[in-house]
């Protein structure tokens, strides 16, 4: 339900070209954040929103996106965040 949500909550915000999203919470299955009820997810997102943007920048845009699941439901999030000009190139930010 979580991927389900996060995907949700940055099409609303950013309007991806592509989002892809893994739950590799099973793999942390004993980890301190996984006890808690946390998962762990790697999101890939090309939005138009992330050109001109720093690393940082496009960081806070998908933190801001998911607001309260990066307080319980997101113990790790690992973000690969592209601008479609990058996409295109292959260029990985």
């Amino acid at each position: 339900m979580t991927t389900e949500l996060i995907r949700r909550l940055l099409t609303e915000a950013l309007k991806p070209d592509s989002l892809e999203i893994l739950d590799d919470s099973a793999t942390h299955a004993g980890h301190a954040g996984a006890r808690s009820g946390g998962g762990h997810y790697y999101v890939t997102i090309v939005a138009e929103a992330f050109e001109g943007k720093n690393l940082v920048q496009r960081h806070q845009l998908i933190y801001q996106a998911l607001g309260d699941l990066m307080k319980q439901q997101i113990h790790a999030l690992g973000i690969n965040a592209l601008s479609p000009s990058e996409e295109t190139k292959g260029i990985n930010s």
